[in-house]
């Protein structure tokens, strides 16, 4: 058994050298930094928009419908806080007819609402590729109105101006492309219609909730590579 145990530790002593200078000889490699992902959200974007409206007021039929269109904007960063200007329009089909006699003859009013768009501020607060925000400014449609009896039907058209408020919220899903959802509750003034014909219609004020989403591309690369 002590020759056993003689050799073993001749043995190592042997081969602790060698790996000593084997070990000295290999070159020192540094582990790779990990590479972090910071998303500026300075910059001019595009893109599309759609979602529904409809009216706030109550009873029946309430005017509702969809719409479909663009989006431009610009937004500033600094820090965690990011304000911008952001401008939409809209092609939409937002609408609502309804049918009762007058003097006896059936007269059938229709409500629609063929484009619509705002001009807005935002400002709000960003969690890196997360952007949570409030919005308002400016709001408008172009709107028709139709009255049809024994076949006949007249209409005009007037745009409505107004305001409009609102809040969403926004993400990075690639380095240049966002996804949002927002709420925006548009009021517009009201105009008098078919004033040619001696006897103006009020619309009365037209108060609209509307939800959307949409898909931006934003110019010159908002991710930086932080090291």
């Amino acid at each position: 058994m002590k020759k056993v145990l003689l050799a073993s530790a001749c043995l190592f002593a042997l081969a602790a050298p060698a790996s000593a200078a084997d070990l000295a000889a290999r070159p020192y490699t540094k582990a790779p930094v990990a590479v972090a992902s910071v998303y500026n959200w300075t910059g001019f974007y595009l893109g599309i928009v759609g979602g529904g409206a409809w009216e706030s007021a109550s009873g029946d039929p309430k005017i509702q419908g969809g719409f479909v269109g663009g989006t431009a904007g610009y937004n500033w960063q600094t820090g965690n806080v990011v304000f911008g200007l952001e401008a939409d329009g809209a092609w939409a089909d937002v609408s609502a007819s309804a049918t009762a006699p007058v003097l006896g003859i059936p007269l059938t009013t229709s409500f629609k609402t063929d484009a619509m768009g705002t001009v807005r501020g935002r400002i709000g607060y960003a969690v890196n590729q997360i952007l949570f925000y409030g919005t308002g400014g400016y709001a408008w449609i172009d709107n028709k109105i139709s009255l049809s009896a024994l076949g006949v039907t007249v209409s005009d058209t007037k745009w409505h101006s107004g305001w409009t408020v609102g809040a969403g919220v926004e993400a990075f899903f690639a380095p240049q492309w966002s996804v949002k959802g927002e709420y925006l509750y548009r009021s517009l003034g009201s105009e008098d219609y078919f004033s040619n014909l001696g006897a103006p219609l009020a619309s009365g004020t037209l108060n609209f909730h509307t939800v959307q989403v949409g898909v931006n591309y934003h110019f010159g690369g908002p991710v930086v590579a932080k090291y």
